[in-house]
């Protein structure tokens, strides 16, 4: 019988995996303002973790946008000396920023393997547009489970067609529809070529400029056999 893994939305694209021997995998955590202060953009949604008390055994990131790799948590997050960083190459200039250590990190490119002792990880190709370029998607197994997230991510059927990503347990992905990401319909379609067991969206609602209405995305999967879930910021299922 295959383990247990629950998953926890952190909103926007964060999501923490713990095994259930307690291991604990954040991705793409963003926790607190910082994207106002830089750019303008307003957090929407509550806070949901404190970075000074969340501890955590991994921390992955995609890219190094802030809604991403979130240089206000990032310190605190890492500052117990045990956390281990898997990061996009665009987030070793943030780790010299802050003097994060690059030595606690893991660089990934698309076609990378990571192993640790409690998952594989696989770094695939995306298209976040041309100001990112080395924006990744991964793939996780981890406790008998596969976990595909898109990271950020234009609608590329050629991407989602590898068959290494088809039938995964989980599929996460944006659709908010701008910025270089998928709208609601196109994350419905990504679905329907990847296949998973159940798909969540994310990457709507923590800013008023970056869209996304998950009412049209629940109208666009009426039409496949996909079961799918809307996650509340803090919510947790197991897979």
């Amino acid at each position: 019988m295959k383990n247990l893994l629950s998953v926890s939305f952190a909103g926007q694209a964060g999501f923490i995996f713990e095994t259930e021997s307690g291991v604990k995998i954040g991705v793409d955590l963003y926790l607190s303002d910082c994207c106002f202060r830089y750019f303008g953009f307003k957090r929407l949604l509550p806070y949901i973790y404190d970075p000074s008390s969340l501890k955590l055994d991994y921390i992955v990131a995609t890219h190094a946008h802030y809604d991403h790799f979130d240089p206000d948590s990032m310190p605190l997050l890492t500052s117990n000396g045990n956390t281990k960083l898997i990061c996009a190459l665009d987030c070793i200039p943030e780790l010299e920023r802050l003097n994060i250590p690059k030595t606690i990190a893991t660089f990934i490119r698309p076609g990378d393997t990571v192993e640790t002792p409690d998952f594989t990880l696989i770094a695939v190709p995306c298209d976040h547009g041309p100001q990112p370029p080395h924006a990744v998607g991964i793939l996780l197994k981890i406790g008998g489970k596969k976990i595909y997230i898109a990271g950020d991510t234009a609608f590329r059927a050629d991407n989602f067609s590898n068959p290494v990503l088809s039938n995964p347990d989980l599929f996460i992905f944006p659709i908010n529809g701008a910025f270089g990401n998928m709208n609601e319909r196109e994350g419905a379609e990504a679905a329907k070529i990847v296949n998973p067991k159940l798909a969540v969206p994310c990457h709507y609602w923590n800013f008023a400029e970056h869209g996304g209405n998950p009412q049209l995305f629940s109208n666009a999967m009426a039409s496949t056999k996909i079961a799918y879930s809307l996650m509340r910021p803090g919510e947790t299922i197991n897979i």
